[in-house]
């Protein structure tokens, strides 16, 4: 039987919230031993040293402490920060760090995070993660002010609690926000939370040059709804999944694809409207995570975003979206091409 998305409306309690943020399953195996540096870029094993010796420095016990761990506030520069282009390894490195560490522990995106904070409420996202030992922060984002002062009270709030806190990024955490925005408020929040951490530069090529990759030619909507008819594929209408996305909070997106294999969009249109483009990268992160393959008639996926959204501020929010698109819908134009 189809499923339809626009019809589901999941109710997410605050346990699976929680529960939910780990390591996507594309990390989900991947360990220290499992990254490959470059033999060329000599800051990439440095970094993985860096981080087993960060790891192994608060896990010891000391005469002073009968317990390995402690809830007093870590001391300055104690976070650990890896900085660095795309396709690098951070998130690689920061996952594995993540699986060796001992729990509590908890493995967000920023934006998952904001999300986080948007269903709980401050105060009780604070209460919530204050008692974990470890929380991991992929990809820090600095598109919104309001986000990342958000976030920034939030992780300045769980470091008090004595809460470890390490964070990927693109840029050095004394430099986020650096020529970006104005405001000297919004500098202040970002440096005083820069304080606390150690960057971990890792050098590299960055692929960020190669700008938006090339879609597949999409299907036409006969393909599409063929390609609905497998087990577990979903199929909608692309205005109507876009119209349903804004009645849904977004921490519910990925309950939205629970049980989903395949998904299958019928006259995907460019988008020109600001919030309904970031609802679609909400989406396609959780697809990506999800590793599900998309079926879509309409414009490919490297035109999906009008090109004011692509030049403006979220640019690399879209970036990221349009190439994790264009490779579900690789995978699902391979699914949907009959063998033989």
């Amino acid at each position: 039987m189809t499923v339809h998305l626009c019809e589901r409306d999941p109710r997410v309690p605050r346990d699976r919230l929680l529960d939910d943020l780990v390591p996507p399953p594309l990390f989900a195996g991947v360990s220290f031993d499992s990254y490959r540096p470059d033999p060329a870029e000599p800051s990439q094993q440095q970094a993985v040293e860096t981080l087993r010796a960060w790891l192994d420095g608060w896990t010891q016990p000391t005469p002073a402490r009968r317990r390995w761990w402690s809830r007093r506030p870590p001391a300055e520069g104690d976070g650990v920060y890896l900085d660095g282009g795309f396709g690098v390894g951070k998130t690689h490195l920061l996952a594995s760090l993540w699986h060796a560490a001992p729990g509590p522990k908890l493995f967000a995106t920023f934006v998952e995070l904001t999300h986080l904070v948007g269903a709980l409420g401050f105060h009780d996202a604070v209460e919530a993660l204050s008692t974990y030992r470890l929380v991991c922060v992929d990809e820090f984002e600095l598109d919104d002010p309001g986000d990342t002062v958000l976030v920034s009270t939030l992780l300045t709030r769980l470091r008090e609690a004595g809460v470890r806190l390490a964070a990927t990024s693109n840029t050095l955490p004394g430099r986020l926000g650096e020529g970006r925005f104005a405001t000297e408020d919004f500098l202040r929040e970002i440096q005083g939370l820069a304080a606390s951490f150690t960057s971990v530069r890792i050098e590299g090529e960055d692929y960020r040059h190669r700008g938006l990759p090339d879609a597949p030619a999409p299907p036409t909507d006969e393909t599409v709804r063929r390609a609905a008819t497998s087990e577990g594929a979903s199929l909608d209408h692309f205005v109507d999944l876009t119209r349903h996305l804004e009645t849904l909070h977004p921490s519910k997106y990925g309950a939205l694809l629970d049980g989903v294999t395949r998904v299958c969009l019928e006259d995907v249109r460019t988008v020109e409207d600001q919030n309904v483009g970031l609802r679609l990268v909400v989406l396609a992160d959780r697809l990506y995570d999800r590793d599900l393959p998309v079926v879509a008639s309409g414009v490919p996926f490297d035109r999906l975003f009008a090109p004011p959204l692509l030049e403006g501020g979220y640019r690399k929010k879209y970036f990221r979206a349009v190439s994790r698109l264009v490779a579900l819908a690789r995978k699902g134009a391979e699914a949907a091409t009959p063998s033989g």
